[in-house]
Order: structure tokens, then sequence, then C-alpha cells
């Protein structure tokens, strides 16, 4: 049995690495008196995974852990005991039993949507998403693992609108074949408003997505 855990990653602490994350969860995990189970050998760890780190500085509304499970335990008296384990920053807002043989969230991850506030001097940014979204092509340099590549990341980009006076939404491609942070759509934004640089922008991961867009923890 492995528990589905969807959980929010509060604005305060957006700054957390993903390392610290994890082994927050993990002391959190062994606190609630929950069942977890253990990878077998020498050195035991506890069967975690996440469906995809956070960029540091990005908060999340609807993050999504698996927790595998050494006997079964209803949703609600898991849910239960871990909020009352997890510090306020870190609420647990739902959870999901699934089988053993249910796929990894990695696994099922194709894209992220985001909100993205843009300071009050950067309106040009906003006047631009027309224009930049009717573009075939939008080349821009893309980190990879053997360096900066340059690489049109318009097929990365699932949606972009404008949502209010500095604000800004987006679903951009978040798997192992191809990935867009917002980082880098905000650059190749900002190069076609003529901005010269990327302003300060705060950023929210406001749901994770399958293939089709249907929410992952739905999947």
């Amino acid at each position: 049995m492995k528990m589905l855990v969807i959980f929010e990653k509060t604005d305060r602490v957006r700054h957390v690495g993903h390392l610290d994350l994890m082994r927050a969860m993990q002391r959190a995990l062994r606190r609630s008196g929950v069942p977890i189970a253990f990878s077998k050998g020498f050195n035991p760890h506890l069967l975690l995974n996440f469906a995809a780190p956070l960029p540091v500085g990005t908060s999340g509304r609807r993050e999504i852990m698996e927790v595998s499970l050494s006997e079964e335990i209803s949703e609600t008296e898991f849910k239960e005991k871990l909020r009352a384990a997890l510090p306020p920053e870190l609420p647990c807002v739902a959870v999901r039993a699934v089988d053993d043989r249910h796929p990894a969230p990695m696994a099922l991850l194709f894209a992220a949507s985001y909100q993205i506030t843009i300071p009050e001097g950067a309106a040009p940014l906003l006047a631009a998403v027309p224009s930049f979204m009717a573009k075939d092509s939008i080349m821009a340099l893309r980190k990879t693992k053997s360096g900066e590549k340059l690489t049109d990341i318009r097929p990365m980009i699932y949606d972009l609108q404008v949502t209010g006076d500095h604000q800004l939404s987006c679903t951009l491609a978040l798997c192992e074949a191809a990935t867009c942070k917002p980082e880098l759509l905000l650059d190749a934004l900002s190069a076609e408003a003529g901005l010269e640089a990327r302003p300060r922008a705060l950023c929210v991961r406001t749901q994770l997505l399958g293939r089709d867009f249907t929410p992952l923890e739905l999947l």
C-alpha cells in the first residue's frame, strides 16, 4: 500500500531547498506514527518519493509525495497523524491511498501550472504576451546536463495568459523529455518586451499535471 500526500509549501518556506524539504518530511513521518515502510539492506531508509522538486524561491500549492507503507491505514487516520506532525508552513492538504503497483508520480508527470506575480514597473511584460504566444518558434538558452543549449521552447509552453494587473498564469512542460522553467519563460518574454533583464517575480506552482492535463493527484 502507498499513500499519495498532497501538501503545500507555503510562501514563508519557499527558500527552503529540496534536500531540506525531504528531511523535514522524513522527520514528520517518523514523528507521526504512521506505518511507514523502509528499504532493505545495511542502511534502511524511508521509502519516499516526490513528483518533482520545487526550485528554491518557488512555493507550491498542491505538491505531491508518495509514501510506501508497511501496513494498511485509513486515509483519514493517516492525514490526521501527518498533519499533527507537520509544521504550519508545510500543511498536508489531502491524501489518497493507492495500490503498490500504482505508477510513481514522477513517471506520470507531464506539465505544471504556475502563477507569476511581477512588479509594477514590468507592465511591458504583460503587453508582450499576445505577440509572444503568436510566435511559431521561441529560441532560448536552456540549461542541460551537458551545458547551455539554444532550444526552441515554444512547444513547451502550453498556455500563457494575463490574469491580473501584475499577474500571469501559465502551463509549462515538466517531464524527462522536456522542461521549461518559469525563469526561462520570463527571460524569453522579457526579451520580447524589450526589457534589459528579467524582472524579479514571485512564482507559485499551483498544480502538477499528467499527460492529458489532468491533475496528477487524480491519476
